[in-house]
C-alpha cells in the first residue's frame, strides 16, 4: 500500500480579549460538514504557514490577522486525508467577520457549547483548556455518521 502524504494545514486559534476562542462550522459539501473547527486551510505551493493562514482567514472570514506564529504542530489521520496541522495563536485582527462559505461561527469558553467538534482539534482543545485550568473539560469527538 502506498504511503499517504501529509496535507499541510495552517490553523488559526483566534483568541478574544476575554479569552474566548473562535470556532466555525464546516460548510456543506466538505468532509465533516457541520462539525466545528478552528478556521484555516491548506498551504499552497510556496506559502509559509503564516501566509496561508492570512489568506485563508481573509477568504473564509473576511478578517486580516496580525502576527501569527506556530504554537503547536499535530497530525490527524482522517479517512479522506492525513493532515499535519500547524496551530497558530492569533490575538489581533481587523475587519468585520463575514461567513463567506456559509458557515456559522461561535465564540467559545470552556466547557464548549458547540458540538460535534472536528476530531483533529481535540489535542489542542485539551491543551488550551489545561492552560485555563479546565483540564478534562473537553468532550471526546463523535465519529461522523
Amino acid at each position: 500500500m502506498a504511503e499517504r502524504r501529509h496535507t499541510e494545514v495552517a490553523v488559526g486559534i483566534l483568541i478574544r480579549e476575554d479569552g474566548a476562542l473562535l470556532l466555525s462550522s464546516r460548510p456543506e459539501g466538505k468532509p465533516y460538514a457541520g462539525y466545528w473547527e478552528f478556521p484555516g486551510g491548506k498551504l499552497e505551493a510556496g506559502e509559509s504557514v503564516e501566509q496561508a493562514l492570512r489568506r485563508e482567514l481573509d477568504e473564509e472570514l473576511g478578517v486580516t490577522i496580525g502576527a501569527a506564529e506556530v504554537w503547536r504542530v499535530t497530525e490527524h489521520d482522517y479517512p479522506h486525508a492525513l493532515v499535519r496541522l500547524h496551530w497558530c495563536k492569533v490575538r489581533q485582527w481587523s475587519g468585520e467577520f463575514e461567513m463567506r462559505e456559509g458557515q456559522r461561527m461561535a465564540w467559545q469558553q470552556f466547557p464548549l457549547t458547540v458540538s460535534p467538534v472536528l476530531p483533529g482539534a481535540f489535542p489542542v482543545l485539551d491543551w488550551l483548556a489545561a492552560e485555563r485550568g479546565f483540564a478534562g473539560a473537553v468532550l471526546q469527538p463523535a465519529e461522523p455518521a
